[in-house]
């Protein structure tokens, strides 16, 4: 590239490019978000579900493999006592907290801010980025319809980003939501954006703890195989998701689409997830996804996936996919952005 493709999110992160990884629960563990960090974006770790000593051990584990910025993601619905202690004390650089109304936690934003990270709220809607603002959070991001995994909102990205980018003046503000590569980059920096959060093209990166079986499928779906639901409850109710359809879920439509208690093979346990600090069963509807650290069948599991599961065509090194995203931004703003007002 002639030039680094800088913005303010960079600085304030101390990043080279503005691409983050999400912090996909299950599957965006420390492999994938030290690579992404090593190769200049902002690598995050799920921990939604970590406990203290599991989290101190996941993030010493990413910060083994690189020294660049990391961040962690945590769902409200799921913070306990003591967790964003435990992760302020790992000097890790940024926290994402998501599904809630920010000003309801200021002291877990006070705690981070004392030990230097920076907080990033994910909001659904204009009225929670406020919020979020009210709150004196460092960093907004714009979660459009369009994402795969649990969605908040209802506006898409390109109604979405504009829209929070003047309730929120010159706040930072990231977007998230049907983007895959540098095009979608490049699009949110139009839209208002200061950088890109990408979810669905990382679960097809080679370090992201996916099963390869969900890898497939996904470079096998389009935006149209995919659902907005809230089928997937177990360990999480209530909560709206998008998912590849799979044949358990065409099995539930074909049966009326039955609410929680009457459908097929509900309460079957179809797998187990296995690791050093980890051994659960998996039963049918969890909202836990498939894992490389799981045996079994991963079918009755939530596949995970936004719209932009149309432009993924093959699993490649997390690095590269963030090298790529950046030289194509760069490259869409260069040769045919600017060229249309060059004279």
């Amino acid at each position: 590239m002639s030039a680094p493709l800088r913005t303010p999110i960079c600085d304030l992160l101390g990043i080279e490019y503005p691409i983050v990884s999400a912090g996909m629960g299950g599957v965006a563990l420390a492999e994938l978000a030290a690579a992404v960090s090593e190769a200049g974006g902002l690598g995050t770790l799920g921990l939604a579900a970590f406990g203290r000593e599991a989290i101190i051990s996941e993030i010493a584990a990413a910060r083994a493999r690189t020294q660049k910025p990391l961040a962690a993601n945590i769902l409200i619905p799921f913070l306990r006592p003591g967790i964003v202690e435990a992760i302020a004390a790992t000097g890790i650089s940024a926290l994402t907290f998501f599904w809630g109304d920010a000003r309801d936690h200021r002291a877990e934003i006070a705690i981070a801010h004392r030990a230097g990270i920076k907080v990033i709220w994910q909001c659904g809607s204009v009225d929670e980025a406020r919020w979020a603002r009210a709150a004196g959070v460092d960093i907004v991001m714009a979660q459009g319809f369009e994402a795969g995994g649990h969605v908040r909102g209802t506006t898409t990205s390109l109604v979405l980003i504009p829209e929070l980018r003047d309730a929120i003046g010159d706040l930072p503000l990231l977007a998230a939501g049907g983007f895959a590569d540098g095009r979608g980059l490049a699009a949110a920096l139009a839209l208002g954006a200061d950088g890109a959060v990408f979810g669905t093209r990382f679960l097809a990166a080679q370090e992201a703890a996916a099963h390869p079986a969900y890898k497939q499928r996904l470079l096998a779906a389009n935006a149209t195989d995919t659902l907005h639901t809230t089928l997937y409850d177990l360990g999480w109710p209530d909560a709206p998701h998008r998912v590849l359809r799979t044949d358990l879920v065409e099995r539930w439509e074909a049966a009326g689409r039955p609410a929680s208690g009457s459908r097929p093979l509900e309460g079957l346990v179809s797998a187990r997830a296995q690791r050093a600090d980890l051994e659960i069963p998996l039963v049918n509807y969890t909202v836990m996804p498939p894992t490389d650290y799981m045996e079994g069948d991963c079918g009755g599991l939530p596949h995970y996936a936004g719209h932009s599961c149309s432009l993924l065509h093959e699993i490649i090194p997390a690095g590269d996919i963030v090298r790529r995203i950046a030289t194509e931004a760069q490259t869409v703003i260069e040769k045919r952005l600017l060229k249309l007002i060059s004279h």
